[in-house]
């Protein structure tokens, strides 16, 4: 099965084709530039770099979050026009369990960890073993030092995420190494992969924020 992947919901931008498990084509930016701007022209390279056609992917896949609001929402709305154009349907990956891909081949306790700034991080604890992956928690929204208490109960922790330098630096544990610290294309395609079955119509394709955009929370906090 031949899969497209996007990746924008941090800084870090990422696009790949993988066909059964194997990475044909895969681009990554972490500059600092908008997804608006860079997205479509990462997706058309790695096509053309890998000489692969649209038409010949099997199934579209997106990281729904959680991240920046802005950030996923255009690589959202970037996979459903694919979709659109070409009636296929695509896979919903949480972004940390995508995270947790970047870890295999070792034996550890992969914590995946986005900044969500205000010494917050978004969460997620997944078992690596070679190449299988299980989760152990679901994704959260979590205070670092809350998760401090949480991964008393884990060996062999290894952060990963743009989080990873950040929880290292006031946890402790193991950071990934920064080949394998940042979203990639690849890494969702290979969550997809293992849940083709969860794929859905473009119209059914939605972002996963976690918590209210931060104009929201302040007009709460106002009403209050």
């Amino acid at each position: 099965m031949r899969i497209l992947a996007v990746d924008t919901s941090a800084v870090c931008a990422s696009v790949a084709v993988t066909e059964d498990g194997k990475i044909l084509s895969e681009s990554s930016i972490n500059t600092g530039l908008t997804h608006s701007r860079t997205l479509m022209p990462m997706i058309d390279s790695v096509l053309k770099n890998g000489e692969i056609s649209l038409q010949s992917i099997d199934i579209f896949a997106c990281s729904v979050g959680p991240g920046s609001f802005t950030g996923i929402r255009i690589g959202v709305a970037a996979i459903k026009g694919l979709c659109d154009a070409l009636g296929k349907s695509c896979v919903p990956v949480s972004t940390l369990e995508a995270l947790a891909y970047n870890l295999t081949g070792r034996n550890c306790t992969a914590v995946s960890v986005m900044d969500a700034r205000c010494n917050q991080v978004y969460c997620g604890i997944f078992k690596v073993e070679g190449e299988e992956i299980t989760r152990l928690t679901e994704d959260m929204a979590i205070k670092i030092d809350e998760l401090a208490e949480m991964l008393k109960d884990y060996d062999n922790v290894i952060f990963v995420g743009d989080g990873a330098k950040l929880c290292h630096k006031q946890l402790g544990y193991t950071k990934a190494p920064a080949n394998c610290e940042y979203q990639k294309g690849s890494s969702v395609c290979f969550a997809a992969e293992r849940y083709t079955d969860r794929a859905v119509p473009s119209k059914e394709l939605l972002p996963v924020y976690l918590r209210l955009p931060q104009a929201e929370r302040e007009l709460k906090a106002k009403q209050k």
